[in-house]
């Protein structure tokens, strides 16, 4: 079970890296894909890794819950810690496309606040692990 949860936490450190090159690749090219990863690369794989805990950590629970056939309920709460790191970790890619829609003001404020926003990314995704540990803890004492 532990070996299962591992695996799938790095599939989803490589999924989610893999996402980040394919999007920024589509909207600004593999160069600057490329320079902003060499640039940001400790922010890019802290986030990954953070990401890929979280969903190995995910999976580890949920194997515990149906295992003693608990409410589902106590996994899903979790899922939205993950989602709000990677809203805020991947908004200031939104700077590349916010032109299109024609929404400048913002464009600027998350350009501006990159570096601020990989570190709420990275907050959001320790919080989401400490939470997700917790569940894993509280139930396994249960």
């Amino acid at each position: 079970m532990v070996s299962n949860a591992i695996l799938i936490g790095l599939l989803g450190t490589a999924a989610l890296l893999a996402a980040y090159f394919a999007i920024v690749t589509a909207i600004s090219g593999m160069d600057f894909a490329l320079s902003q990863f060499s640039a940001f690369w400790y922010f890019i794989l802290g986030l990954s890794l953070g990401f890929g805990i979280q969903i190995g950590l995910y999976n580890y629970l949920k194997n515990l819950i149906q295992r003693r056939s608990a409410p589902a309920t106590v996994v899903a709460v979790s899922g939205t810690t993950t989602t709000l790191a990677m809203i805020s970790c991947c908004a200031h890619y939104l700077a590349n496309i916010i032109p299109l829609i024609g929404i400048a003001g913002i464009v600027s404020l998350i350009g501006q606040y990159q570096i601020e926003f990989f570190w709420i990314g990275l907050i959001f995704n320790a919080a989401g692990i400490a939470y997700i540990a917790s569940k894993i803890i509280r139930f396994s004492k249960a």
